[in-house]
């Protein structure tokens, strides 16, 4: 039964992800249709301030609550969830008010000293209207999750983006006319009240499931706030101090692309195209894993709490292969067609040519995304927290040394030794802690050459017979590479039969 759950809400997740991410893609393209690379450029730095006050506001919450949840009803007693979901809600709204409280009084130094573009004033005076709501969200996810009840969460992000996308496009037509500033104004408006209504949908939600709870056992959880902070604390702390690096990065990114010879206009186009339009795409394949890799907390946090050393070991290892087989596919896909999936998108060929740039760390940014939110589940938010600490300031000093003589070459170069670190170090991590092994050859080397075969095979066929549409040429070469990657894999044994039926348990 408990298979059966976890394999019908990983489809959930995964259908819900990819859905979102397709429609998040399709509006990007739109977006970026009505204001342009030089506007999602400005929204880009805007969000990185958004990011920034909703990491201080929820980050570490959601997965707490997961991992709290779990561990009570695993222990017979899941009643005492809705006291763990009071005393998060709690916590979550003191930190959301004074995040608020610190971008409204001082969106006018944000904007004009720290972004460098007063356009951004207006859009980060009403940013914080949201942070409540998605305080609030992020705890009611993370109690979904734990009972094993992701049809709430999928269904209130569907109906979130659905009421985002309604309003950003009703708002845009409004603002339109009055230039960027109020293009973005629309953009974060639209975002907050997408945030209202997702929250209350989540609600309603939870009012109908708490009904539901009742425990076997009368044990009481004790320090309740204490062992919140105790997970939330080095997550939050962590992702903060990255955001707020992070968003040092995205202000200097464009005023460091400026030195290389390029305008302002340009060097916001640029930047731009890499964070709202390359890198979405490159993360659009990874929804199973990242499916997979939340519904693994819950699971892994009842492991934990039972002493069961060979399910955290088998449940890595899976999860591990899983990601490297599928991120060397998808790696290898944008190599070859990632020029024509920018210009079939974005219409764009410079956003082809970032997609192709960037196709051999694909493996590695999600595989350290998924050993990242593993290691949540066994504890070690503190090696997290180290990991992108370390990570985000070594960027930084990266910007300011390659930018100015690379120009955008110089940033990718960067991607490139940011994602080798974080991923090297997070992987040591997770196979130290958990005992889980990776097999040089049967993992990563002949699935690689496996890939690129395939890969090759395809993208000569499609050569010989001249194929000038480039939707058909992406659907040929994804659909006809991952068959014969997946054949390829079993005929080799990569993936033994017998991995299939075991691949969740």
């Amino acid at each position: 039964m408990k298979k059966t759950v976890f394999i019908k809400n990983a489809a959930i997740l995964t259908a819900t992800s990819l859905l979102l991410r397709f429609a998040g893609i399709i509006f990007k393209v739109w977006l970026s249709g009505a204001i342009g690379s030089e506007g999602i450029g400005l929204y880009q730095l805007v969000f990185s301030v958004y990011v920034l006050a909703s990491t201080f506001a929820t980050s570490g919450i959601s997965t707490a609550v997961t991992r709290l949840c779990a561990e009570e009803i695993a222990k017979e007693t899941p009643k005492n969830c809705k006291r763990i979901l009071n005393r998060a809600v709690w916590l979550c709204l003191t930190v959301a008010v004074f995040s608020a409280a610190l971008i409204i009084f001082g969106a006018d130094f944000i904007g004009t000293n720290i972004l460098g573009d007063t356009r951004a004033v207006p859009s980060l005076k009403i940013l914080p209207l949201s942070l409540p709501f998605m305080a609030f969200s992020s705890c009611l996810r993370g109690y979904f999750i734990a009972r094993r009840k992701v049809l709430s969460n999928s269904v209130g992000q569907i109906f979130e983006q659905a009421v985002r996308i309604l309003f950003v496009v009703l708002f845009i037509k409004m603002f339109i006319k009055k230039g960027l500033a109020a293009c973005c104004f629309g953009i974060i408006l639209g975002d907050g009240v997408a945030e209202a209504f997702g929250f209350l949908l989540l609600y309603l939600s939870y009012i109908v499931d708490k009904r539901n709870l009742k425990s076997t056992k009368t044990n009481t959880t004790t320090g309740i706030f204490r062992k919140i902070l105790h997970i939330t604390v080095p997550i939050t702390s962590g992702r903060y101090l990255n955001s707020l690096l992070r968003t040092g990065e995205n202000v200097l990114v464009p005023k460091n692309l400026a030195k290389y010879h390029l305008s302002g206009a340009t060097a916001l186009s640029q930047f731009g195209m890499i964070k709202g339009m390359a890198l979405p795409l490159l993360f659009f394949p990874s929804a199973i894993l990242n499916s997979v890799s939340t519904l693994l907390i819950p699971e892994i946090s009842e492991a934990v709490t039972h002493k069961n050393r060979h399910t955290i070991k088998s449940a890595s290892e899976k999860i591990i292969k899983l990601t490297l087989l599928c991120g060397i596919l998808c790696g290898v896909l944008f190599f070859f067609g990632g020029e024509k999936i920018g210009v079939l998108i974005y219409h764009d060929s410079d956003v082809g040519f970032l997609l192709k740039a960037l196709s051999p760390i694909v493996p590695l940014m999600y595989l350290d995304s998924i050993c990242d939110g593993i290691l949540k589940g066994l504890d070690q938010q503190s090696f997290t927290f180290k990991t992108a600490i370390s990570d985000s300031a070594s960027r930084i000093v990266l910007v300011l040394l390659l930018l100015p003589k690379m120009g955008i070459n110089g940033f990718i170069l960067i991607m490139y030794f940011s994602n080798l670190l974080t991923c090297l170090l997070n992987v040591g991590r997770l196979i130290k802690t958990s005992g889980a092994k990776i097999k040089i050859f049967s993992d990563l080397l002949l699935p690689f050459l496996s890939a690129v075969t395939v890969s090759m095979v395809s993208n000569t066929i499609l050569k010989l017979i001249n194929l000038q549409n480039d939707l058909v040429y992406i659907i040929f070469l994804t659909s006809v590479s991952g068959i014969l990657y997946v054949g390829v894999l079993f005929y080799l044994e990569i993936i033994p039969k017998r991995t299939v039926k075991t691949l969740v348990k």
